[in-house]
C-alpha cells in the first residue's frame, strides 16, 4: 500500500503563470523548506508547502550570459546545508551556459553561482549548447549531465560535470572535472551514491544497458556493457479522450536512476509491443558487486500508459517512484513502491488532468528523493493539467508519501 501524506498542488500565485504543459518539474526539501522549479517557475515554502513565493528564475539572476531558459534542477545537500540550483539559459550565438547557484537558505537574494560553457570544458566546442541535464551526489561530489547539439539541433555527445561538495559549500572557486561519450545519446545518473557516482544509458538495437562508474577519488570513469531484455523505442501511441496524444515527444532516454542495498537500478519508457499494449516502464536492476541483472520489474498496465518515471531509495533502502499515467484517460501523475520480493510496484494516483495536452506534448521529467528526515518516505514532483488545456492550466504538484 502507498499513502499520501502530503499531495500539494501549487496555483498560480505559486508560479507566476510560467508553467509549461512539458512541466519538468524538479523538487528538493530540507525539515521545513520545499524548494520547486519548473518550465519556467520557480517557487519556495517555508513551510512544508502550506504556503508557497515566487522566485523568478528570469530576474533572480544577472543576464550578463544570456537569459535563462528552460530546464532547471534543484537538491539539497543535509551535509553541507546547502541548496544547490541548476538553471539552463538559452543560447547566445552557437552556445549556452548552465548556471549552478547555491545559497544556505534557498530564499532569494542568497545565492552565489558558477557558470559554464562548452568552450569552459573544451575550447573546440564553439558550436555547441547544454541541454537536458539531470543532478545527483555522491559523498564528495555534486553531479550534473547533459545532453549537447549544435547550432542545427544537431546532437554531439553526452557528458557528466562533477564539482567537489567541500568546494561549493565553502564558495571557494570550484575544482570541475567533465568526461563524455559519443555513442550514447543520454545518460542517467543514479540516486542514493555512495563514494562513487553511477550512470547509465541505453541501446534499444543492441538491448543493452552501458553502465559506468566514476569514483570520487579518481579521474577515471569505467564501462560495462550489460544485456537486458528487449523493448520497443519507437511506438509511443496513446491516445486520451477525443482522440488526443499526449506522448508525441517521448523517447527511451533513461529518466530514473537509483542505488540501494547493493542494487543499481534504471528505468526508462518503452514503447508498444507484444502483450504490453500501452507503453510502459521498463526497469532493470543490477547488483553492484556482480554487474548481472538480478531484476527486470517492468511497470506496465494493459488499460493505459506509463511514461517518464524517476526513482530513489528512502533511508529504509526501499525504492519509490513518480511517473505519468494516462490513456484512455487524461495525464495523471502517480507515485509508487518497488517491492523487492515480488518484483512489482504498488502505485497511486495524486492528481489526475481535466484536460489533455494541445499539441500532445507531456514530459520530459520529474524527480524523486529520499525524504529528509522520514526513514521510510520520499518526496516527488509531479504536474497535471486543471481547467484547460492552455500551458498556464498545468498544476505542479509536491508529494511525499511512504509505504
Amino acid at each position: 500500500m502507498v499513502t499520501l501524506t502530503t499531495n500539494i498542488g501549487l496555483d498560480d500565485d505559486a508560479t507566476g503563470l510560467q508553467t509549461s504543459s512539458v512541466g519538468e518539474p524538479s523538487v528538493a526539501a530540507s525539515t521545513s523548506t520545499v524548494f520547486m522549479t519548473g518550465n519556467w517557475y520557480a517557487s519556495r515554502s517555508g513551510d512544508r508547502g502550506a504556503t508557497w513565493g515566487v522566485i523568478d528564475p528570469f530576474t533572480e539572476f544577472p543576464t550578463v550570459r544570456g537569459r535563462f531558459c528552460c530546464d532547471q534542477l534543484v537538491i539539497y545537500l543535509p551535509r553541507q546545508r546547502l541548496w544547490a540550483w541548476l538553471l539552463q539559459y538559452e543560447q547566445q550565438g552557437t552556445s549556452n551556459i548552465f548556471r549552478l547557484a547555491v545559497s544556505r537558505t534557498g530564499a532569494s537574494g542568497s545565492w552565489r553561482w558558477w557558470d559554464i560553457a562548452p568552450t569552459d570544458l573544451n575550447p573546440s566546442w564553439t558550436d555547441a549548447w547544454f541541454d537536458y541535464p539531470d543532478m545527483a551526489v555522491s559523498q564528495g561530489h555534486l553531479w550534473v549531465s547533459f545532453n549537447q547539439y549544435d547550432s542545427n539541433d544537431t546532437w554531439r555527445r553526452a557528458g557528466i560535470v562533477r564539482w567537489p561538495l567541500a568546494e561549493l559549500a565553502s564558495a571557494r572557486p570550484v575544482t570541475r572535472r567533465h568526461w563524455v561519450t559519443t555513442s550514447l545519446g543520454s545518460l542517467r545518473l543514479v540516486q542514493g551514491a555512495g563514494t562513487s557516482m553511477w550512470f547509465a544509458g541505453n541501446i534499444a538495437a543492441s538491448r543493452s544497458l552501458h553502465l559506468f562508474q566514476w569514483p570520487d577519488a579518481s579521474d577515471a570513469v569505467t564501462k560495462w556493457q550489460v544485456k537486458v531484455g528487449p523493448w520497443n523505442d519507437t511506438d509511443y501511441t496513446s491516445s486520451t479522450p477525443g482522440g488526443g496524444q499526449w506522448l508525441s515527444r517521448l523517447d527511451d532516454r533513461i529518466t530514473g536512476g537509483w542505488r540501494a542495498g547493493g542494487q543499481l537500478g534504471f528505468l526508462w519508457s518503452a514503447g508498444r509491443a507484444t502483450g504490453r499494449p500501452h507503453p510502459y516502464v521498463r526497469a532493470v536492476t543490477i547488483s553492484e558487486q556482480t554487474l548481472k541483472v538480478t531484476a527486470e520489474p517492468d511497470l506496465w498496465s494493459r488499460n493505459g500508459a506509463w511514461a517518464y518515471p524517476a526513482a530513489a531509495a528512502n533511508k529504509a533502502g526501499t525504492v519509490g517512484l513518480t511517473a505519468f499515467y494516462g490513456g484512455p484517460d487524461h495525464p495523471a501523475h502517480a507515485v509508487g513502491v518497488l517491492d523487492a520480493t515480488s518484483n512489482t510496484w504498488a502505485t497511486k494516483l495524486t492528481a489526475t488532468s481535466t484536460h489533455s495536452p494541445l499539441q500532445g506534448k507531456w514530459g520530459d521529467y520529474v524527480v524523486c528523493r529520499a525524504h529528509p528526515s522520514r526513514r521510510t518516505s520520499w518526496i516527488a514532483s509531479g504536474y497535471t493539467l486543471q481547467g484547460g488545456q492552455d500551458r498556464r492550466n498545468i498544476e505542479p504538484r509536491y508529494v511525499v508519501f511512504r509505504r
